[in-house]
C-alpha cells in the first residue's frame, strides 16, 4: 500500500500516491512535475546539484526522501525570482558572472539564500563553511564568494 503526499512546491501544490515512500523528492520535482531545476548530480548528497530549500533550510533532494517533505514548502531555484525581478541572490550572482557552465547552480544559490537570510553579515570563514560540501567543476568558486560576500558586505 502506497502514502498519499502532498508538496508545495514554489506555491502551488501537488498530490502524489507514492508506491514507494523511500521515492527520492529529486525524482518527483523532475519526472512528476518536469522541474529543469534541481539536477541530478552524484545521487549521493555529495556534490549539492540537486538542493532546494525546504521549509527555508537547504537540502539535497537526491537522498530526501519525498515522503519526509510531506507538506513542506519547498523553494526550487525557478521559485526564487523571475528573469525579470530575479531574487537578490540571484542578482548578485548574476552581476559577478558567478557560473559557466551552471549545472551546479542549485547548491550554491539556495544555500547562498539560506546564508543571507540567517546571517545577514556572514564572515568569509561562515561563507566558506556553508558551501563547504558543493562541488563546481568549472571552478567558479571565487566568483561565488564574491556575488555572496557583495550581499553580506551590503547589509
Amino acid at each position: 500500500m502506497g502514502k498519499h503526499i502532498t508538496l508545495q512546491v514554489d506555491g502551488s501544490s501537488h498530490d502524489f500516491d507514492m508506491a514507494d515512500p523511500t521515492t527520492p523528492l529529486l525524482y518527483l520535482l523532475r519526472d512528476d512535475l518536469g522541474l529543469n531545476n534541481p539536477h541530478f548530480g552524484c545521487g549521493l548528497s555529495q556534490c549539492g546539484a540537486c538542493t532546494v530549500l525546504v521549509n527555508g533550510t537547504p537540502m539535497r533532494s537526491c537522498v530526501l526522501p519525498a515522503t519526509a517533505a510531506n507538506d513542506a514548502n519547498i523553494t526550487t531555484l525557478a521559485g526564487l525570482g523571475t528573469p525579470e525581478h530575479p531574487h537578490p541572490v540571484q542578482q548578485a550572482f548574476i552581476d559577478e558572472q558567478a557560473f559557466f557552465c551552471g549545472y551546479c547552480m542549485n547548491g550554491w544559490v539556495m544555500t547562498a539564500v539560506a546564508l543571507v537570510r540567517d546571517k545577514p553579515h556572514a564572515t568569509d570563514a561562515e561563507i566558506r563553511h556553508a558551501f563547504s560540501g558543493l562541488k563546481c567543476r568549472c571552478g567558479s568558486h571565487m566568483s561565488i564568494i564574491r556575488a555572496v560576500k557583495r550581499l553580506t558586505e551590503a547589509a
